[in-house]
């Protein structure tokens, strides 16, 4: 019998509980990353340590309390769950011999000890999938620094195969088109794709992130047939004074009333599984926002998670990367 074939998921992490200090530890590995926040060392030490995490603890362990499950952090429920899933069907056939394996860039279940699980099951080859579409320094590139530094240190080095990006990726693309269909009725009009932003100075050392994001966008809109007047995108998650690429979510919403938009729907298409940035900024804060504008519905399409288009179109990513 051949070794098993690993794969490994990626996602960025979220705080082992919603507590202020669970919330200030979490923050203080995500933010000291020099990927995240490009300044010299002792710049970044400074900031994080004396600015941000001490100022925005309270606040995000707040809003990690809005939507926390009775199991965990939806985070790490949702890509808990699209692991299992995602195992069942690689493994579900004859002569198929997969693991996967979960790793979180911060907190826990941790890159190391993912990759030193397929480490012990002697695997001939691991297969990097980052639960990121669409391509960037700060999460893709980050978490993929850590895996081959891990994996160099490796007894024997296994045959590596990652997949950086999908953001045009067919099967994903019908994936978001499966989920936001049924919310296209009768009263539909107009879907705004919410991306994660990035600082733009750090847009030179992401793949033009922005591009893979409106590529993404036009490919979703024309499979999901909507009329260019229907659809826009937007970009969300800022944090600091530096300008942020554009447009900004909270503005669109602003400009969206100013044009009559009544009924909104919004999807977010840099994350494949629910968590803080869609549950809490969208579905809670934006929708706040859409209300007090005099906004009557705004709609939260769920992430992926693990519906089955979105793990077939997994299974097709490591399938055509196999031995």
């Amino acid at each position: 019998m051949n070794n098993p074939t690993g794969v490994l998921l990626l996602n960025l992490g979220t705080p082992e509980n919603c507590s202020v200090i669970a919330v200030a530890k979490y923050l203080n590995q995500f933010l000291s990353d020099p990927r995240v926040i490009e300044l010299p060392a002792i710049l970044r030490w400074l900031l994080v340590k004396f600015i941000i995490v001490p100022f925005r603890s309270a606040k995000s362990a707040r809003a990690y309390r809005e939507i926390w499950q009775a199991d965990g952090s939806p985070l790490l429920v949702n890509s808990e769950l699209l692991r299992t899933v995602l195992a069942e069907k690689l493994n579900s056939g004859d002569n198929k011999n997969y693991i996967v394996t979960l790793g979180m860039r911060y907190g826990k279940p941790d890159i190391n000890t993912a990759l030193r699980q397929l480490e012990k099951l002697a695997v001939e080859k691991i297969i990097v999938i980052p639960l990121f579409p669409q391509y960037s320094s700060a999460a893709t590139g980050s978490a993929l620094e850590q895996v081959l530094q891990i994996i160099a240190n490796f007894k024997v080095i296994p045959e590596i195969a990652v997949i950086t990006a999908y953001f045009q990726n067919v099967d994903f693309i019908q994936s978001l088109t499966s989920s936001i269909q049924p919310y296209i009725t009768s009263d539909f009009e107009y879907l705004l794709m919410s991306y994660h932003g990035l600082p733009e100075r750090q847009m030179l050392h992401s793949g033009c992130y922005k591009t893979q994001c409106l590529q993404t966008s036009n490919l979703v809109a024309k499979s999901v047939n909507l009329a260019e007047s229907a659809w826009g995108y937007s970009f969300q998650s800022r944090l600091g004074r530096l300008p942020w690429i554009r447009p900004y979510t909270d503005d669109v919403l602003i400009e969206l009333r100013q044009r009559g938009i009544k009924n909104l729907v919004i999807c977010c298409p840099s994350f494949v599984v629910d968590c803080l940035e869609t549950l809490e900024e969208i579905g809670i804060r934006a929708l706040e926002q859409w209300q007090v504008l005099g906004g009557q519905t705004l709609t939260l399409v769920p992430c992926l998670n693990a519906q089955p288009s979105w793990v077939n179109a997994l299974e097709a990513m490591v399938l055509k990367a196999s031995p």
